[in-house]
């Protein structure tokens, strides 16, 4: 015995042409968040790249960085502007909770409301970053309670 399912014809195919081509049109990119994230995806991995580079004060790559040259360096290449210090790159971020935070994001070190110090959020409390004079760019887990976390527009 066999069954016969009858599919019913719903658009003619010129029609899904045409749906398709309205909807490339009307939408021509990815929205706000997906472009976004694909950007901070793209910049966490180009700092990831970085791993080892030497840190030289006033460096923004692309061979040495200090660490908001680092920042600068990785979110320019994923085709975003950002400005050259920790504290300026903090002012241009939507601040987020740590809960809320995501690989890409950037990690801002403070003391006494001043930030001193930035780095790519890696997942997992670790963080990408050009430390200080003799140290190269690295992994590492967050080491203080004293951070603040930002996602670039």
């Amino acid at each position: 015995m066999s069954a016969h399912i009858r599919i019913p014809r719903m658009v003619s195919r010129a029609s899904a042409v045409s749906a398709l081509t309205v909807a490339a049109v009307a939408s021509p990119g990815c929205p706000p968040e997906a472009e976004a994230a694909t950007a901070s995806a793209k910049a966490l991995k180009v700092a990831a790249s970085k791993k080892g580079a030497p840190y030289k004060y006033g460096a923004a790559g692309p061979n040495r960085f200090d660490c908001s040259g680092l920042t600068l360096y990785a979110y320019k290449r994923a085709g975003k502007r950002l400005p050259r210090t920790a504290a300026a790159q903090y002012n241009r971020t939507r601040h987020i909770a740590a809960a809320s935070r995501k690989g890409g994001d950037l990690v801002f070190f403070h003391s006494g409301g001043s930030v001193y110090h930035v780095g790519v959020y890696a997942g997992s409390g670790r963080v990408w970053h050009a430390p200080k004079t003799g140290e190269v760019v690295r992994l590492e887990r967050i080491w203080t309670r004293k951070v603040w976390y930002g996602h670039v527009r």
